[in-house]
């Protein structure tokens, strides 16, 4: 049995449970996401809103921060890792693959001299943006490598990263 096999059982309930409600009611499964921030006061910190919890994020002492809470720059490269092992579970779960545990480490480059008013000749920008994912599970090479190709399919932050989306200003 794999040391995330109980974990992959109620996974696998509350997958079965939206497939259901999703393909009894279409139209239910598109769901509104949304976060806020705001400046605490003299300090520069932000605390930001995201669902019902709520992180602090800062800047370095470099920037007049304190670091008191990863930037936000720091939490988009989060917003990925997580996403992706969320997606590592849910493919996981729905093919069938024993896992013992699923690490992501995101990494990118960000040149900061425009953010700061120094001349430059491309947006500032996390370019390139890379992933590492580590898999423990007892699985064959050929299921592994399906189940990368299943995660590379349907990550939603990965594919909202890679393909042009529409950010306005209201």
């Amino acid at each position: 049995m794999s040391k995330l096999a109980p974990f992959l059982i109620r996974k696998a309930e509350a997958i079965a449970a939206r497939q259901a409600d999703w393909t009894g009611t279409p139209g239910t499964s598109v769901i509104s996401v949304k976060a806020s921030s705001k400046v605490a006061g003299i300090t520069g910190a932000r605390p930001t809103r995201m669902g019902e919890m709520t992180i602090v994020s800062d800047s370095a002492p470099g920037l007049a921060g304190h670091a008191l809470g990863p930037t936000a720059p720091e939490m988009l490269m989060g917003a990925l890792a997580s996403c992706l092992v969320h997606t590592y579970l849910i493919q996981a779960t729905l093919m069938e693959v024993p896992l013992d545990d699923v690490q992501i480490e995101v990494t990118g480059t960000l040149d900061m001299a425009g953010v700061v008013g120094l001349p430059v000749t491309t947006p500032p920008r996390i370019d390139p943006i890379t992933y590492h994912a580590h898999v423990e599970t007892s699985a064959t090479a050929e299921q592994i490598a399906a189940l990368h190709a299943a995660v590379e399919d349907t990550c939603p932050v990965l594919f909202t990263l890679r393909l042009p989306v529409t950010v306005n200003r209201t």
